[in-house]
């Protein structure tokens, strides 16, 4: 039977309409792989399209090349019968795709998933999943060096930017001498990679930090003081002219976890009605798999020490979830 990277390459090879998309808030990994293969499949004369997926692209994912071809449109704004192969890049599950609806691909559509987050169970008909590597970006690295496909100086900065943000600026648990050996490589490829970082950490809009303030100003410690929270209300979002903003809630729940004795990092927002968006961090996710609890409350899931989730629920409610979550999973933290 052929390799997994052989039968990707075969079922592209064969298609004629490639369909590629984004994943809710999608962040650097998710733009980066998805650009990077957009770049790959132009260069071989396919007909694609790229969709943003539920959400719209920040500023600073703007930058990277061949971001002005994103459609604003979701998986329900097209005709996914239209397609005849569905590429879906770093995303864990159907709900990656969009939560606006269920998501039912057509029996006509091949799918290809490529991904490495722990909780993904390979939902597509080819599926190259890593678990331990630190970003999408770096498992498609290694697929195109294995099909020996030419890495441009666009899909290295796009590999690049993904590998770095989604280590955490090589900071996560998840970086390894290869990763470093592959940047090592892209950045001969591509060398203006200081200007990919400057990019992608310096086009704030003014909002972001006024709504990291607020974060700021609405923490709550919790089981002894060891997991910290910080749930931000529709309403003082609205109050100070602001929206919810994915980054943010990611960075916060940094912050969070950052602290001495805080194990734990959570950062909430209501970003509409029955609709909370949640972050999980954590210093030790040999003790605490902040998947697992992303997972226990039903709307999550992620890395060991990085995870999310959309709870479709008020805050109070949404926030008393997390914490039961957390203590059926954890019991020997105490008490909430």
């Amino acid at each position: 039977m052929p390799s997994i990277p052989q039968q990707i390459k075969s079922a592209i090879d064969k298609s004629r309409h490639v369909l590629l998309h984004l994943h809710p808030g999608p962040d650097a990994d998710s733009v980066g792989s998805v650009l990077a293969f957009f770049h790959y499949l132009k260069s071989i004369n396919k007909d694609v399209t790229l969709i943003s997926g539920d959400s719209n692209l920040s500023p600073n994912l703007m930058t990277l090349p061949g971001a002005d071809q994103i459609l604003s449109k979701n998986y329900f704004d097209i005709e996914v019968k239209d397609y005849d192969l569905f590429i879906i890049l770093d995303s864990s599950e159907t709900r990656q795709i969009s939560k606006l609806k269920k998501v039912v691909f057509p029996k006509a559509l091949n799918t290809i998933v490529v991904d490495h987050h722990a909780s993904n169970t390979g939902f597509g008909q080819i599926n190259l999943i890593d678990k331990t590597s630190p970003a999408t970006c770096q498992i498609l690295f290694e697929l195109f060096t294995e099909l020996k496909i030419k890495i441009t100086s666009e899909i290295a900065t796009c590999l690049f930017a993904g590998i770095y943000a989604d280590s955490g600026g090589f900071k996560y648990s998840s970086t390894s001498s290869k990763t470093f050996s592959i940047c090592a490589k892209l950045t001969k490829i591509a060398p203006n990679f200081s200007q990919t970082i400057f990019n992608l950490e310096n086009n704030d809009r003014p909002e972001r930090p006024k709504l990291l303030g607020l974060h700021l100003n609405n923490i709550k410690t919790y089981f002894n003081d060891r997991v910290a929270i910080s749930a931000l209300p529709q309403k003082l979002v609205y109050k100070n002219n602001l929206n919810s903003d994915d980054s943010v809630n990611s960075e916060i729940a940094n912050t969070l976890k950052s602290v001495v004795g805080w194990e734990i990092g959570i950062s909430m927002i209501e970003a509409g009605k029955n609709k909370v968006k949640v972050s999980f961090r954590t210093r030790d996710s040999e003790k605490f798999d902040v998947a697992a609890i992303a997972s226990a409350t039903g709307f999550g899931g992620g890395h060991m020490a990085a995870a999310g989730a959309l709870i479709p629920q008020p805050l109070t409610k949404a926030k008393r979830l997390v914490l039961r979550a957390i203590s059926r999973l954890h019991p020997e933290l105490g008490k909430a």
